[in-house]
């Protein structure tokens, strides 16, 4: 069965909590700043937005929390190892993002009610607005940081934080257009702050789905996609010595693949031989697909029907 190492599993919750650390970091000086920002500023926008980057210290918690538990490994209580933290993590970091979407369309929602009612919403300063161009280029540079990590890792929760920086730069252009709209166009313009700030959470709405669902999918052990199920089913009919395969099963364990089948092999084959052609295409598996666990079952093949694709009924 091929893994990763220890050392290999200690290495990427170490790149992972620096990077994590670097945006808690960066995130509570954006929240300091964007609050005192907002209330001498006189912007309500602004203070959102402040309270919107407080929320990315919960999921930067979560994530250091959870990439060190991964780290562990396999050991005598989970022998497919901790990947499933990581998962959950994942479905964590998408619900907060949901949550603070939510949120933040509520309030847009009514001060756009209010705006249309009559009422003159504030005017903010310049203070706010510079707030808001630094925080966008901040968030933007931690976004791709993060993101960078997060594939050279191939971890879901690295990612899932990085889009909650982007999630977090988006709110502050939002924000940074309302203030523009306000200081220079007048009163009547100032529903764009509203207008902005709600189309920007139903994109955080977006996000937050399609992070979480993958995540809820992989924690109730739904199968690998199809054209995956294919793929491996092309590489384990291409394994010199198999004849067919039949009963795949699949799902995934953090950034790890479980694959679950019988293979059929020359009755006239040596236990020996057998175990090298099960031992030959699990190592196909994990050239493909990086580190697998590969549950394999042997048969004898006995004249099935094979279909184009290698599989066979039974």
């Amino acid at each position: 069965m091929e893994h990763l190492t220890t050392e290999q599993l200690q290495q990427r919750a170490r790149e992972a909590k620096k990077c994590t650390w670097i945006g808690f970091a960066v995130n509570g000086a954006l929240a300091l700043l964007k609050i005192i920002a907002g209330i001498i500023g006189r912007s309500g926008a602004m203070i959102a937005d402040g309270i919107h980057s407080l929320s990315d210290f919960i999921t930067d918690v979560i994530v250091i929390v959870f990439i060190g538990v991964t780290a562990k490994g396999i050991d005598k209580y989970y022998r497919y190892g901790h990947g499933k933290f990581e998962t959950f993590a994942t479905m964590l970091i998408a619900v907060a993002l949901a949550i603070v979407a939510l949120m933040l369309l509520a309030d847009s929602v009514a001060k756009i009610a209010a705006s249309l009612g009559g009422t003159v919403l504030p005017a903010p300063g310049y203070i706010a607005l510079a707030m808001a161009f630094i925080s966008i280029l901040a968030k933007e540079w931690l976004f791709r940081y993060t993101k960078r990590v997060g594939d050279n890792i191939e971890s879901m929760a690295i990612i899932a934080n990085a889009w909650h920086h982007r999630s977090d730069a988006l709110s502050s252009i939002a924000t940074l257009v309302g203030i523009a709209g306000a200081i220079f166009l007048g009163g009547q313009w100032r529903i764009l702050d509203p207008l902005a700030a709600a189309l920007v959470s139903v994109f955080i709405l977006i996000v937050a789905f399609r992070l979480g669902i993958p995540a809820v999918k992989e924690l109730l052990e739904v199968s690998l996609p199809e054209h995956v199920n294919e793929e491996i089913g092309r590489v384990i009919s291409g394994v010199d010595g198999v004849k067919a395969y039949h009963n795949l099963r699949t799902r995934k364990n953090g950034n790890i693949y479980i694959i679950d089948f019988h293979i059929k092999v020359d009755p006239s084959d040596t236990i020996v031989e057998a175990h090298d052609i099960a031992s030959e295409t699990e190592r196909a598996l994990a050239k493909k697909f990086g580190t697998v666990i590969a549950n394999i079952h042997i048969e004898p093949y006995r004249g099935q029907q094979v279909r184009p694709n290698g599989s066979c009924l039974d």
